[in-house]
């Protein structure tokens, strides 16, 4: 039995942590920056100690303080939370080499999976379908070869980390370099390396996620699909489950897909396997996603999924204005309640919004029994959900309430981009803005990787963010 537990991690999945820790009896042990010294999560845990200056590489990406802050402490594990160091095998690894207990997969398995380029030699290994496009990292001329293989348009992804950085879509070979160095370099000040892969572009397409428990026992099940198509900048903003789209059978195919795949790399915890779904309904693996442990009592048969649920990701950031950056102090706070509504937050009044992290403020998430009612209740605890002093993505969820292609669920990975747009001419500003969103959706590809006009420099706060999966 754990006595303590070191969260390497901030914001509200390191409230969550220090809830459950509480709970079962363990003492817990936050850690912050010194943009975070009064943050709620540090007041959560039973003690706090500070690692460094606001920016993550100095502070929350730093392995070995982490490890020190541990033993220090007389900590006998370590929960990463998701984010930040959550999917480094190396940083896994040191953990545990360092005797305490790695609450996550084994780092074997992230080395195996958390990296999307031996994730795809796995699967092409075990059948399972994967996009078209190279096996290993382009540079130079291998690059050009690699896309014209694949055929234009194409993507070109970071082999290491997620949440949309060091992504990249070429539309022909004129822009192939000059966007292969930007990706590079997003991936390297983001995850460390600078490796980076082509993949056959497809669209239009869905993102689909199938979640994965397995135990240490070699025991595995799905719980089936989350529907991720509502995104920008390759981010989700809207999460629903089941899918509206994906059918039975289908369904079916994912989860043994993504089962199968966590067997053979001997992964333990819970887990995410990511597809991209055509129009045809032909899925592509993406990515497996590594974090959090679990232990199993329950056998494939006895999940059933009942009902529709929906998350928003509430983020400060002005969706009327190109998802600009917003910081700031909260300067007023109210949480929506009400059946089956459900809110994961750090947020308080007084605290600091900081470009230093991550924009994510909430998780809202609903459910009910049809998707028509689980809509409609988001939009009620949306108009409730009042955060002073900063935007957030709130307003957007009236507007996709009464939206018949979003009603309809006929919307894809980019749809977004032009729904804002129109949805800006309905917001304060009108026209103006909405030529503005516009104009910022057309050139989202050449747009991405500066840094927004209220930002930091890049290299100093928004290309060094985590991003929850």
């Amino acid at each position: 039995m754990l006595k303590k537990v070191l969260i390497a991690n901030r914001g509200e999945i390191a409230i969550r942590v220090a809830r459950a820790c509480r709970e079962m009896g363990i003492a817990s042990v936050a850690v912050y920056s010194t943009a975070d010294r009064n943050a709620l999560h540090v007041r959560a845990a039973d003690e706090a100690h500070e690692i460094g200056p606001p920016e993550p590489r100095s502070s929350y990406l730093d392995g070995a303080k982490l490890v020190s802050v541990a033993k220090k402490t007389g900590a006998d594990a370590v929960h990463p939370g998701y984010g930040f160091l959550s999917e480094n095998a190396a940083f896994a690894k040191e953990v545990e080499e360092a005797g305490l207990t790695w609450i996550g997969p084994p780092s074997g398995a992230i080395a195996k999976l958390g990296n999307k380029l031996e994730a795809r030699k796995t699967a092409k290994a075990l059948g399972i379908p994967t996009i078209p496009g190279s096996d290993g990292p382009v540079e130079g001329d291998s690059v050009r070869a690699a896309a014209r293989a694949a055929g234009f348009p194409v993507m070109l992804k970071a082999a290491s980390g997620g949440g949309g950085k060091g992504i990249r879509t070429v539309r022909d070979e004129a822009d192939l370099v000059r966007e292969l160095e930007r990706a590079r370099g997003e991936a390297q000040s983001s995850f460390g390396s600078s490796a980076v892969f082509v993949e056959k572009s497809i669209f239009p397409a869905r993102h689909i996620e199938v979640q994965v428990l397995a135990d240490s026992r070699g025991n595995v099940v799905h719980l089936g699909e989350r529907e991720c198509s509502l995104q920008r900048r390759h981010q989700k903003i809207v999460e629903e489950s089941p899918s509206p789209v994906v059918t039975p059978e289908v369904r079916a195919r994912l989860g043994e897909c993504a089962v199968r795949l966590a067997k053979h790399a001997g992964y333990r915890s819970a887990g995410t396997v990511e597809f991209l779904v055509d129009a045809e309904l032909r899925f592509f693996l993406l990515e497996m996603n590594t974090r959090l442990q679990v232990e199993l009592s329950v056998k494939q048969e006895d999940v059933h999924a009942r009902g529709a649920a929906i998350e928003l990701r509430v983020t400060a950031e002005d969706p009327f204005q190109g998802f600009a950056p917003s910081a700031g102090t909260v300067r007023g706070l109210q949480l929506p309640g009400g059946a089956f509504t459900r809110v994961d937050t750090a947020l308080e009044a007084g605290a600091e919004v900081s470009l230093f992290y991550d924009p994510l403020l909430a998780k809202l998430i609903v459910w009910a029994e049809t998707r028509e009612r689980a809509i409609d209740r988001l939009a009620r605890a949306a108009a409730e959900f009042q955060v002073g002093g900063v935007r957030t993505t709130l307003p957007l969820v009236a507007h996709l309430a009464r939206d018949p292609d979003f009603r309809a669920a006929k919307f894809h990975t980019t749809w977004l981009d032009g729904f804002v747009a129109r949805a800006a001419a309905e917001a304060p500003g009108g026209l103006e803005t909405a030529a503005l969103a516009a104009a910022l959706a057309a050139h989202a590809d050449s747009k991405r990787g500066s840094a927004p006009a209220s930002a930091p420099a890049a290299g100093s706060s928004w290309a060094h963010t985590w991003r929850p999966r």
